[in-house]
């Protein structure tokens, strides 16, 4: 079976975010995070891979330019090896940098259902974080979210659809493109 094509996806695709509306919401964000962090306390910022590579890189900039110093690491953790749906959580890397005591940031692309976000924070917490805060730059808005997770900083609100763009996929395509846009019909 051949796999989709993403200029396919994009000539039917509707623009929900461009680049300078995505890099005004991370601005935003970053305002919000720095107050957040307004103790000195240098936090454990970890990039949630593969989606959430792009945004954390732009709110890290953002989060420096504010004077906000961080310690990098980064996590892979996938429930969909390249479906649109999974079940199981299957770890590919878990950060290096000792948790215990620490206030973590994660920053991912999206906040969906939270199925991945959740077992994330939670193992976040068993290695003894005494804080995990959670960023994402787009939130889907439905009720399907589980119980038990929420993003405390969000940049924008997307609908209910198969979006792309920004870190998020298309059949592990589009990541890089710089906007964020709904599946057309």
């Amino acid at each position: 079976m051949t796999a989709p094509k993403l200029g396919d996806a994009l000539a039917t695709a509707r623009l929900l975010f461009d680049r300078a509306t995505l890099d005004a919401a991370i601005v935003r964000m970053a305002g919000d995070i720095r107050a957040a962090y307004a103790d000195g306390e240098v936090p454990l910022f970890i990039t949630v891979l593969n989606g959430g590579l792009p945004f954390a890189g732009q709110l890290g900039f953002a989060l420096g330019e504010l004077g906000l110093d961080l310690e990098f690491d980064y996590l892979h953790a996938t429930r969909y090896r390249g479906q649109t749906s999974g079940s199981g959580l299957a770890w590919l890397h878990r950060p290096a940098t000792p948790m215990r005591g620490r206030r973590v940031l994660l920053a991912d692309d999206i906040l969906d259902e939270g199925h991945t976000l959740l077992a994330v924070q939670q193992w976040c917490e068993d290695q003894g974080a005494a804080e995990v805060r959670i960023a994402v730059l787009a939130e889907k808005l439905h009720d399907r979210c589980v119980a038990g997770i929420r993003a405390d900083h969000v940049g924008v609100q997307v609908p209910d659809a198969y979006v792309f763009g920004y870190g998020m996929d298309y059949h592990e395509q589009g990541r890089n493109l710089p906007a964020i846009y709904a599946l057309g019909d």
